[in-house]
């Protein structure tokens, strides 16, 4: 028996996922203190961190209230477009969420012809569970909750990023320390906030639904997977809209702005400069937010249904079974813990310090996470218990989940520290890539794309290691604690990742407001770290999505009564093969879709410099509704193809072809989407850096390549505007397709066990 008590249990879960959302609240009032007004503060106001401290002076003797109240301006219009593409996108996602709700209704009620008697249980027949009408009833509602939760964390995080940009922008006057500070306050409250609110959503959820399902835990997980088919279904969405707005816009200025008229990367002038800076708050933030969230529900759901298969399920053991949930709660912990060292213990003094201290992050709340599992493991578990295995029960210690945990966990750190070295300004990977612009654009890519390919090696090893040891010790069981092991640090990563945005906002509005040059070199700083995190923050996403996928597929093989996956067999190779041609498919739908976009974008930039008189000359306004207005509407109208081919692959093949080859369509999948996403993420981001390693200037090598405007320069930015869709649309987007068709199938394995495979059932 497990040492702690269910109602212990019933109390700690809820009490983690309420100090986190406690904190993030907290986090937020820190940074409210920044204020957005021209007023002179109280001198006797004056607090230790200097958070009411007079903002308009600063070292260089600028003392301007305009610059304040420009920087007021330009946030509101970021916040105001980023609201209006969000509801927009909204509306068309929840006339999405609502047919596809009635969709599992339908498909799995009819499984047993929308029957209301008990029917036996799949895995032991000798009982009963609760009908197929049930499981349709309770999957349809937890799948509009996880989606309307997926929904709400991203447009949470949004609005906290764009409230946070011009604060940190701000607060550079000051110093390169009160900047990173007030940037990664922000991030910390976007990454506590959508944790806390995961666990706590699907906790009251599993409570609510047992009020049903009573010790029917096989029943009531296989309910609760519509929790990560909603998550996941949004933020796909959201991950494809907000990535193709962003990048239409980022390509758009960068072409025109930079290459053509020789100005700065955020020049007031240039028309699609608003329009970029919206982009990073819907891509970016919200689009990762809904990611993540989607991501860690998955595990969850992965992880509950095995259980309630094994041991746990069968001998009612409550804390046990929620030990997934055990995981997230003590990493909310670990995580606040984890967070004061960036924020409260040490202080940030120079530029080369930023970097190392989101490292630091990274290996302190892997430390700490590593302690908590072996404390959570050894109160909530027994000593020795039974896992489902395809068919049998495998007898598991304790210590072996400790392992699989661990495991997912200094993986995701190994995927994180490989995803810095490959695309880090410090590092000779980029400095290569920046030193192949000598010889213009063309060699950029070359080396580029090297760069990438050989960036998959170490994360392809690292989560191998981790599936044979999560396989080993506890069969499908250990691959989904292994996946949430490297998600139970979501609240830092997240933290870390969302700080990358908020940095690249603040450059842009320091540049924008008309800020001194040494106040764009510090959010410049701010920024470079923020697009080596924001990799990172994209490794440990697609890393924890092989996982979860793989965990899926367990469960869908599982569900779906399959027992070996024969790749010889004709149905299974089929399959294979096309699923590992979709993240091509769709890679080229999103890539062409950002690269449709630009090509309005870029026209109307080009035909506001040709025909406003004094715009060059920064007399006249540019007319930004207009950019805002293209990306938006090209982002909604090409969304919705690539998000149709993920979301109608698993039912067509499912109801057309059978379970088998889908089994196959999900592992060709995985396989061949983890390395197309990593090698995408980290070519752009290289280029990306390799562009502001040029930029910068600060070694001798950096300004043997520079300055801006130079030959090698235009070639960087060449580089980088080829990368952005890599690296923010398509590659961020494939691990939502890898986990998305897994979450999805295990969802309507039933009718496609029942009903599936008619051209097999014709011939």
């Amino acid at each position: 028996m497990a040492i702690i008590s269910d109602l212990a249990t019933q109390i700690f879960i809820p009490v983690c996922a309420v100090i986190g959302i406690v904190f993030s609240l907290v986090q937020w009032f820190v940074v409210s203190k920044v204020k957005l007004s021209p007023e002179r503060q109280n001198s006797s106001n004056n607090s230790k961190n200097g958070y009411t401290e007079y903002l308009i002076e600063e070292e260089e003797g600028l003392n301007d209230h305009n610059v304040v109240i420009k920087c007021a301006e330009i946030q509101t219009a970021i916040s105001e477009g980023a609201t209006s593409f969000l509801f927009t996108e909204y509306q068309y996602v929840g006339v999405f969420m609502v047919a596809f709700a009635i969709l599992i209704f339908l498909f799995l009620g009819s499984v047993e012809g929308f029957s209301t008697k008990s029917q036996p249980c799949t895995y032991s027949v000798e009982k009963l569970c609760k009908p197929a009408l049930a499981t349709a009833i309770f999957s349809t509602i937890s799948f509009i909750l996880g989606a309307v939760t997926s929904v709400v964390s991203g447009f949470l995080g949004m609005k906290i990023a764009t409230y946070a940009n011009a604060r940190t922008t701000l607060e550079a006057r000051k110093g390169v320390g009160k900047a990173f500070i007030t940037a990664f306050r922000s991030g910390a409250v976007m990454g506590f906030l959508l944790a806390a609110s995961g666990l706590l959503v699907l906790y009251i959820t599993i409570n609510l639904f047992k009020l049903y399902y009573g010790d029917d835990w096989e029943g009531l997980c296989e309910a609760i997977t519509g929790y990560g088919l909603g998550g996941s279904s949004m933020a796909l969405f959201g991950r494809v809209g907000g990535g193709i707005y962003t990048k239409a816009a980022d390509v758009g200025a960068d072409l025109v702005g930079k290459v053509e008229r020789n100005i700065p990367e955020d020049d007031p002038r240039n028309p699609a400069v608003i329009a970029d800076n919206v982009g990073d708050n819907v891509g970016d933030i919200a689009g990762m937010g809904s990611d993540l969230f989607g991501s860690y529900a998955e595990s969850s759901c992965a992880a509950l249904v095995v259980a309630s298969i094994s041991s746990f399920g069968i001998n009612h053991d409550f804390t046990a079974m929620l030990y997934p949930l055990l995981i997230s709660s003590i990493g909310i912990l670990m995580c606040l813990i984890t967070t004061l060292f960036a924020t409260d213990f040490f202080e940030i003094k120079a530029v080369k310090e930023i970097e190392p201290a989101l490292k630091k992050q990274l290996i302190i709340s892997t430390v700490l996470m590593t302690l908590g599992v072996a404390l959570i493991t050894w109160l909530a578990l027994p000593s020795s218990f039974t896992i489902f295995n395809f068919g049998s029960q495998k007898v598991v210690k304790n210590w072996h989940l400790f392992l699989c945990v661990g495991s997912g966990l200094w993986a995701g750190l190994a995927i994180g520290f490989v995803t810095e070295y490959y695309t880090s300004n410090a590092y000779s990977p980029v400095q290569d890539v920046a030193d192949a612009c000598r010889t213009g654009a063309a060699t950029n890519v070359i080396f580029g794309l090297a760069l990438g390919y050989k960036s998959v090696i170490i994360p392809i090893f690292a989560i191998a290691v981790c599936i044979f040891i999560g396989f080993s010790f506890a069969a499908m069981y250990g691959i989904a604690v292994a996946a949430l092991g490297m998600l139970s640090t979501i609240a830092t990563g997240l933290a870390i990742d969302a700080y990358g945005p908020i940095s690249d906002n603040a450059g842009g509005i320091a540049e924008m407001a008309g800020m001194s040059h040494r106040i764009r070199e510090r959010t410049d700083a701010l920024d470079a770290a923020g697009n080596t995190t924001a990799a990172i923050g994209k490794g440990f996403a697609i890393g924890s999505a092989a996982l979860v996928s793989l965990a899926l597929f367990g469960a869908f093989v599982s569900r779906a009564a399959i027992l070996t996956v024969d790749v010889l067999s004709p149905k299974v190779f089929i399959g294979l093969i096309v699923g590992a041609m979709l993240p091509y498919w769709f890679s080229a739908m999103t890539m062409k879709s950002v690269g449709k976009a630009a090509l309005k974008m870029v026209e109307e930039v080009r035909r506001q410099f040709n025909t406003i008189p004094g715009l060059m000359e920064g007399t006249t306004k540019p007319d930004y509704a207009t950019c805002v207005k293209i990306s938006t509407d090209a982002s909604i109208k090409e969304m919705i193809p690539p998000g149709a081919l993920v979301m109608l692959t698993p039912l067509i093949v499912g109801i057309i072809f059978g379970v088998e080859t889908l089994a196959g369509v999900l592992a060709g999948s995985l396989v061949s989407g983890v390395q197309v996403a990593i090698s995408a993420s980290n070519t752009g981001g290289a280029w990306d850096n390799a562009k502001k390693y040029i930029e910068a200037g600060v070694s001798d090598h950096a300004k043997s390549l520079g300055p801006k405007g130079s030959d090698p320069h235009k070639a960087a930015v060449i580089g980088d505007t080829i990368g952005d869709p890599l690296k923010d649309t398509s590659g961020p987007s494939l691990n939502i397709l890898i986990k998305l068709m897994a979450v999805e199938s295990l969802v309507f394995a039933p009718f496609f066990a029942t009903h599936g495979g008619l051209i097999f059932k014709l011939f």
